[in-house]
Parts: structure tokens; C-alpha cells; sequence
């Protein structure tokens, strides 16, 4: 599949550059397969439009506000994102601006942004490849723990914000987070998650709409664009996940009776068809499944999810689900019916 066939035109105003005033406030376009109707809606009107008896699969992925600012010897600033922590007080990151560097060069936590943090020497490690660096970060306490206390959220670079600090950095702690996460150890928000509020959860639950939850940590990959011009030579990177025997069984059990199986964004439609055919059992292990038309789902019957960018992984993903045809149909029924794009923006019910 060429890349460039999942291209569009998309007017930079209509990139969400806040979440709507409440979570299911948000717009939400409706398409049928069977009878490619779309129909444009509120979030709020989920609950009544699936059925009693359809599952839904959330990723409770937890993100923690992994960018943080270190301060050269020589004054300059270093931006850095956390990935992970390898090694005890090793901690693997991204690094911007970084510059030179040797053994011996010294940074510390950039004391104009993060206030109240005693001063401690941290040092590169070594540098991979697309800017990954493995520092040694000479602190007590986990990172994750750490991070929550200094730490700002990883937003997408296509939402603005001003360096070190901005007003909405308070709410963006609350909004770029699923009211349900659980599991520290994303670096973006599984979006589609983010419509969801207690009261929608509640109306399901009054509905008898099944919910089960699963574990994919976001990671690096989010933020990488298909450069190749084919598709399938695109390398995604890994993504660890974990689905538990509850979850197996809500999935086993809606498949036995005929029920739908709604996945609740990408992430977790990946975990879903990662899984080979028939039942499923509980696992943790890694995906770096690619989506892309022509594509036979096997454990996935319905997808709700964002707008996503062009050229990319997840709106191949999306593709697969309705064709391509259909996908940029409905992506040309959004953009002139003004729907919000990307992370902060409005979502899709595809069934």
C-alpha cells in the first residue's frame, strides 16, 4: 500500500488545540458498514446507540507526565522525555537540543522549571538512534513517583503550548487522561478514551453494555511518521501490553453469544488482533502489529476512535476497518462538517 493513498488535506484550524469543555460534549460521527450511512451525533449519545450486550475494550493505560527540562553546564536547556527506566536509576529518554556531549558532561534538572528539586548530577550514559539516550538520573525515587511530582504531560507537538510552562498545564494533567487509568507507564493518552466520563460509564453500565479493561503502554512510536513511501516497509516500534484472564474471559464469552466486541481505540484494537485466532488467553508480551488494507479482523467487530493524522499508522487502521474508499469519505464528511482532529478532538463510532 502506498502511503501517499493515505493523504489529505486537513485546514490546520480544525487541529484541537483544547478538549471540548466537558469530555462527552465532544462530536461524534456515526458510520454503518452495512449501509455506509453516517450520522453525526454527540458523544453523549453513545450509550444509546450500541446495544445491550456489546462489549467494550478500554486501555487503561495511565500517562505520566514524562517531559521534564535539564539545564547544561554552559546554561543552555535540554529538553527530555522519559521512556522508561532500564536499569535502576538509569532512566531511557528523548532528547532535544542536546548538542555535544561527553562522559563528562554534567546537566542538571533546570531549576527555572522545576522548582524545589535538590540539585543532582546527571550524566549521558550512551545515544542511540532518532535522538534515545539512556541517562543516569542519581534520584531515590522511582521515576514514575518522581515525574508526577516535576513532570509536564507529553502532548503531541500539534497542540501548542508555551516552553517550560503554560497556564493549562493543570488542566491538561486532567484532560490528557482517561477518567479510568490505572497502569503508570504511557507516554500519549490512548485518545479515543478521553470522551469517556463517570456518567457515560454509568449509562452503560444502566444499558447493560459490557466493559473490560486491557494494558497497552503508548510509547515512542506514537510520535514517529511513516517516512517510507510504501506502507509495509514502515518498522513500528515495540509496545508492551497485558490482558488479563478477566478480560479473556468478558472477550470468549461476548464471541460465544454473538455479542459485539467494541474496542475503544487503536491501542486497543492492536492488542485485540495481536492475539491469534479463536480464544483467548491471558498474557503480557509486545506488539508491533501494522494494520493496513487488506486486513481480515479477527476479534474486532467495532471501533470507536478519534481523527487521526494523515499518513499515518492509525488511520491505516482505520482504512482496514471501512476501506480505504470509505475512509476518506468519512474523513472529507468530517473536515467539511468542521469536526476537531487529533488527540483533543472529536471521535468516531465505526460498526
Amino acid at each position: 500500500m502506498r502511503t501517499d493513498e493515505l493523504d489529505f488535506e486537513l485546514p490546520p484550524e480544525l487541529i484541537a488545540q483544547e478538549p471540548s469543555d466537558e469530555r462527552p460534549a465532544s462530536r461524534l460521527l456515526h458510520y454503518n458498514r452495512q449501509n455506509r450511512s453516517i450520522v453525526h451525533r454527540q458523544f453523549s449519545d453513545l450509550p444509546t446507540i450500541l446495544r445491550p450486550g456489546d462489549l467494550l475494550v478500554f486501555n487503561n493505560a495511565r500517562v505520566i507526565p514524562a517531559r521534564f527540562y535539564l539545564r547544561k553546564s554552559t546554561g543552555g536547556t535540554v529538553e527530555g522525555l522519559f521512556l522508561s527506566q532500564p536499569h535502576p536509576q538509569v532512566w531511557s529518554v528523548l532528547l532535544k537540543n542536546v548538542g555535544p556531549w561527553s562522559p563528562e558532561s554534567v546537566y542538571t534538572f533546570d531549576p527555572t522549571v522545576h522548582t524545589s528539586i535538590p540539585p543532582v548530577q546527571i550524566r549521558i550514559v550512551s545515544q542511540g538512534e532518532e535522538g534515545q539516550f539512556l541517562l543516569h538520573v542519581p534520584v531515590p525515587e522511582d521515576p514514575v513517583v518522581f515525574l508526577e511530582r516535576i513532570g509536564r504531560m507529553p502532548l503531541p507537538p500539534y497542540i501548542r503550548r508555551d516552553k517550560f510552562y503554560d497556564a493549562r498545564d493543570a488542566s491538561d494533567r486532567q484532560r490528557y487522561q482517561t477518567v479510568y487509568a490505572k497502569a503508570p507507564g504511557s507516554v500519549a493518552a490512548p485518545t479515543a478514551g478521553l470522551h469517556f466520563d463517570e456518567s457515560v460509564l454509568g449509562q452503560l453500565d444502566q444499558r447493560g453494555i459490557e466493559r473490560a479493561e486491557l494494558t497497552l503502554h503508548v510509547g515512542i512510536g506514537t510520535f514517529k511518521p511513516v517516512t517510507a513511501s510504501v506502507l509495509q516497509e514502515h518498522t513500528m516500534h515495540v509496545e508492551r501490553y497485558s490482558i488479563d484472564g478477566t478480560c479473556c474471559e468478558k472477550i470468549n464469552r461476548a464471541k460465544r453469544e454473538g455479542k459485539r466486541v467494541i474496542a475503544v481505540g487503536t491501542t486497543s484494537a492492536r492488542v485485540l488482533e495481536s492475539q491469534p485466532p479463536g480464544e483467548l488467553t491471558p498474557r503480557d508480551d509486545e506488539t508491533r502489529l501494522l494494520i493496513y488494507p487488506p486486513y481480515q479482523w479477527k476479534h474486532v467487530n467495532g471501533l470507536i476512535t478519534n481523527f487521526h493524522l494523515p499518513r499515518s499508522t492509525l488511520i491505516a487502521l482505520v482504512a482496514a476497518f471501512v476501506g480505504l474508499d470509505e475512509q476518506r469519505r468519512i474523513y472529507r464528511e468530517a473536515i467539511s462538517q468542521r469536526y476537531r482532529f487529533f488527540s483533543y478532538g472529536d471521535a468516531s463510532f465505526l460498526e
